[in-house]
């Protein structure tokens, strides 16, 4: 008995032909396959038209019978044309066209020619490329914000870099973790004697003294905690210098990093020449009562004595030096460029009076002289700085004469609110008025309340605010 053959399983089964003449299933596939398809004469006549797409386009007035190139914008016109030209050759790849939308304005396409009959008649498939267009507009603007952000970035670190490698005070930053320093500017490379290529194995503790280790590492935890802990005075091993440190955390890259201050204090009597003379005065101007303070051409704090941290209510010379001395002393922007010009014109300034304003709120009325100093070719200007302190109460005193003239007023400005000064200069009208009153009415208080007309209870509340007669007395007798 002989065995069937050997099936063979790489033999295919013959392929079913697609039903003929079904236009609905020849539509369907088109509007599946297609956003657009259009069938375009010799002519260039439209005379049929399928897909997703037509709706859209053909809204307000249908396709079918009009010329291709009257459906595109009159920048398209030429592409059209070669795309339905008969007699040329079917064009190769993608032509991008741009539709008349009927709500205005323009709709993209793009076609490919994929037959072409006997009869002279072109078929056009073509895809809606709004979305694409959409989506490439999209990504460019993206592209564009991070070029922006990136060049902003950028434009930050150079600032960064410049003021850092350029501030003449010796600054150095270290992980917050494990204290190693990460970076440090050209005056801190200098003061403390490090190479920029080995700070990754630098301890910040290692370049202060031990006996100071116990403070040292209390600042920076607070720093840590806080983000800024209060400046502290340390020293240095191997040096006679005193170093003043503050510490300010922040965070990058997902760790705490701190940034560290370092003001260099000169030992007694370094920095001043060995005359013994210089010396008394440098010791003069630190231990002098009154604020002594040396500014720079723009108004910055040179140096300043402790007289004058006191009434400006700092802690430290170091919170002062560099800052605007317009910050603490007199009006904002008016004082200081006054006290400027009379210099430039006169050479010197003598009891001019103005406030010194305390970083807590304090306002304190003082005077002050100033002269031009001059160190080679820089010039600076030396400022005493002199507290009035309290000033005498004098009792009210009947008269023609203001208790405060106009001139006293106008020199609140600035120093006090506008609503106060108003208050004050009513207040005085209204206590001279009494007075004159009471003249007139030789102090008949009933006569003087009748002139004002006020009532006896309001004029008496008047004379109690003012402080003014003998309030014990009983009324007189109308």
């Amino acid at each position: 008995m002989s065995s069937p053959p050997p099936r063979d399983h790489t033999a295919q089964p013959p392929a079913e032909a697609w039903p003929a003449g079904d236009p609905d299933l020849a539509r369907a596939v088109i509007d599946a396959a297609a956003d657009l398809v259009l069938l375009v004469d010799a002519d260039g006549v439209i005379r049929a038209a399928a897909g997703s797409a037509l709706a859209a386009l053909t809204s307000r007035a249908p396709w079918v019978g009009r010329a291709f190139v009257d459906t595109v914008a009159p920048d398209s016109r030429s592409k059209a044309e070669g795309l339905v030209a008969t007699r040329l050759p079917p064009p190769k790849g993608v032509g991008e066209l741009n539709h008349l939308a009927p709500e205005g304005g323009l709709r993209p396409f793009g076609y490919r020619v994929v037959s072409q009959t006997g009869a002279g008649l072109r078929c056009l498939v073509g895809r809606d490329l709004a979305a694409v267009g959409a989506l490439q507009q999209r990504l460019l603007e993206a592209q564009q914000g991070m070029e922006r952000e990136y060049a902003r970035l950028r434009l930050a670190e150079t600032r960064y870099r410049m003021i850092f490698r350029s501030a003449p005070e010796p600054i150095v930053i270290a992980e917050a973790a494990s204290l190693r320093l990460v970076e440090a500017n050209p005056a801190a490379l200098d003061e403390l004697g490090l190479r920029a290529d080995r700070l990754g194995g630098v301890s910040l503790t290692s370049l202060f003294s031990p006996l100071s280790g116990d403070a040292l590492a209390s600042m920076l935890a607070a720093a840590r905690h806080s983000g800024e802990a209060a400046e502290i005075e340390v020293s240095r091993s191997g040096s006679a210098r005193r170093t003043s440190i503050r510490a300010i955390a922040f965070r990058q890259d997902g760790a705490v990093h701190l940034l560290v201050r370092l003001g260099i204090t000169a030992p007694e009597g370094a920095g001043v020449a060995a005359d013994p003379a210089l010396r008394h005065v440098h010791g003069m101007v630190e231990q002098t009562p009154d604020g002594c303070v040396i500014m720079s051409a723009d108004r910055r704090v040179l140096h300043a004595n402790r007289a004058f941290l006191e009434l400006a209510q700092l802690s430290s010379r170091h919170q002062a030096l560099g800052e605007p001395l317009d910050r603490w002393l007199g009006r904002p922007g008016i004082d200081l460029p006054l006290i400027q010009g009379t210099l430039a014109d006169h050479g010197v300034v003598r009891n001019f009076p103005t406030i010194v304003r305390g970083a807590f709120g304090s306002v304190e009325a003082v005077e002050l002289s100033a002269v031009t100093a001059w160190a080679g070719e820089t010039g600076s200007t030396g400022l005493i700085i002199r507290s009035k302190g309290a000033q005498l109460i004098v009792p009210p005193q009947r008269g023609p004469t203001l208790p405060r003239s106009v001139e006293q007023l106008s020199q609140l400005v600035g120093s006090v609110p506008l609503k106060d000064i108003v208050r004050e200069t009513s207040d005085v009208i209204e206590k001279l008025c009494i007075e004159s009153a009471l003249d007139l009415s030789r102090d008949n208080r009933a006569a003087a309340a009748q002139m004002l007309g006020l009532s006896r209870q309001g004029f008496y509340a008047k004379l109690r605010r003012h402080g003014l007669g003998d309030l014990v007395e009983q009324d007189e007798p109308v």
